[in-house]
């Protein structure tokens, strides 16, 4: 599940940064459209997310996963094929409505496991997501000096079809966790973190986290002028190798104590945003940027796991396709947060947008013993 998964988000996440090279051939000569274009997707997964959710408990979620996987070969296939702007937009929109592997697979995985199982397996997830993360552009830049953008996605496309023929072979989720039909009946549980709760911790993680993504490639050379290619992409991977690395011990940490390691999430977020922003080029400013990614990369160590625990904990006597198509509906909405209020600030230069984290993640810090708090009463899931 999580190397299909994997094989998804390769091909979602590699691409997007070569639109501004497409769209000069699509009559947008000087890629005015590329920041739209980019967070499209984004904002069409938010949107049809909870709709798939709800599906998936009706239908099972090992079916809707498959069709998440063909929808998204569906929308490569139609931007590897695209003649002009309006095809490119429609492509683009059906990889958002179409697509949404991430809530489709939590969703398989809550309906076959849970308690630590669920919880191991969520970080494994976004393992998955922070692989392709770190090596979707690499790979990408690698394709992008023997093929156009177009025959990229052709490409891509591929990834997602061999993802839904690998989860076709996969069983139905059943033992471990609580069937579909069973999460339709009437459950009495003990309280946790409510949907609303799981909704703000996610969504404000991936604000606080993301938005320093797009940018910090420019500031890499601002800050450190002649600095080598190969050394700012190992930069930018660092905080997702950090995870990667750590994830495991930090579970099993963390366990009993996932609200205390959501705040130093939020603490650490807000720090390393801080270093990045106030760095000066200098003769030391490099070594600084290393810091920042660090502490970035300790911000998800810890932010994370403590987010799959606290899932894990919501998905206790509820539907998981409805929570988790919530929850992602969520997650992107931060996302789209995160890449409109960056782009108002980044006029100001490429450090600007920083300011936003070091602001929301010390706010998201104080608040976190507040919104996280369980809902009071056993949790009656609801039967209809």
């Amino acid at each position: 599940m999580t190397a299909a998964h994997c094989a998804s988000a390769f091909a979602a996440l590699g691409l997007p940064p070569y639109l501004p090279r497409l769209l000069p051939e699509l009559g947008d000569p000087d890629a005015r459209w590329a920041g739209l274009l980019y967070v499209l997707p984004t904002l069409c997964t938010a949107l049809a997310a909870p709709v798939w959710g709800r599906l998936a408990d009706r239908h099972g979620p090992k079916p809707l996963l498959v069709r998440a996987q063909f929808g998204l070969a569906v929308a490569f296939g139609l931007a590897a094929i695209a003649q002009n702007m309006t095809s490119l937009v429609i492509a683009l929109i059906a990889q958002g409505l179409l697509g949404g592997t991430y809530s489709a697979s939590t969703a398989y995985l809550a309906a076959g496991l849970r308690g630590p199982r669920l919880a191991g397996a969520l970080a494994l997830m976004q393992g998955s997501a922070r692989t392709a993360l770190a090596g979707a552009p690499v790979l990408a830049g690698l394709l992008s000096t023997m093929l156009d953008v177009r025959e990229m996605y052709g490409m891509a496309a591929l990834l997602p079809l061999a993802a839904a023929v690998a989860t076709l072979i996969l069983p139905a989720p059943t033992g471990g966790g609580r069937s579909v039909r069973a999460a339709a009946e009437p459950t009495t549980a003990r309280a946790g973190i409510t949907v609303a709760g799981m909704c703000l911790a996610e969504g404000g993680f991936v604000l606080v986290t993301v938005i320093t993504f797009p940018y910090f490639l420019p500031l890499a050379h601002q800050i450190a002028p002649g600095l080598a290619p190969v050394l700012i992409g190992l930069l930018f991977a660092a905080p997702h190798l950090c995870y990667l690395l750590a994830c495991a011990f930090t579970l099993r940490w963390l366990r009993g104590r996932a609200r205390a390691g959501l705040t130093a999430g939020y603490a650490l977020a807000a720090a390393s945003a801080a270093v990045h922003l106030f760095v000066a080029p200098g003769s030391g400013a490099l070594a600084w940027l290393v810091v920042g990614r660090l502490v970035l990369g300790a911000a998800l160590a810890l932010g994370l796991p403590s987010l799959s625990l606290l899932a894990t904990e919501a998905a206790t006597g509820r539907r998981p396709g409805k929570l988790f198509g919530t929850v992602e509906a969520a997650s992107k909405s931060g996302a789209v947060l995160a890449g409109v209020t960056a782009s108002a600030l980044a006029g100001f230069g490429p450090a600007a947008p920083l300011a936003i984290p070091v602001v929301v993640g010390l706010a998201l810090a104080a608040a976190v013993a507040g919104f996280t708090r369980p809902a009071p009463g056993p949790l009656i899931a609801p039967t209809s």
